[in-house]
């Protein structure tokens, strides 16, 4: 999976703005003002941090070794993915979706609404 790819995929979905708020390299995604991923554009492999579950969190670093606590993140609540091509775009996928679901409910009832 390259930058492109992920761009496009998390582009496409409702309400999502992108910027470099931090510097010239890292693309922060957010819905409303809420970040829920945030790409290392320099960094090879490839790497992008997903908000996560908590319990989650734990049980896919422990069951992938390019899943690592979030790098510059809240460790409890985020994770670094280092897409060297261990596994499948389609779990970067949901872990993309899961990032933004978790940031959507975590909202106030009227902001949600906003992602239809």
């Amino acid at each position: 999976m390259d930058t492109n790819q992920l761009k496009q995929y998390i582009r496409h979905k409702k309400t999502v703005t992108s910027r470099y708020p931090f510097d010239d390299t890292t693309l922060v995604f957010k819905f409303i003002n809420k970040m829920f991923a945030l790409i290392a554009e320099d960094e090879t492999p490839l790497r992008i941090n997903l908000k996560c579950d908590p319990e989650k969190a734990q049980i896919l670093r422990g069951m992938h070794k390019s899943i690592i606590p979030g790098y510059h993140m809240d460790k409890e609540h985020w994770n670094t993915i280092i897409l060297d091509g261990s596994f499948p775009d389609k779990l970067i996928y949901k872990l993309i979706d899961d990032s933004y679901n978790l940031v959507v409910k975590g909202l106030k009832k009227a902001d949600r609404g906003k992602r239809l």
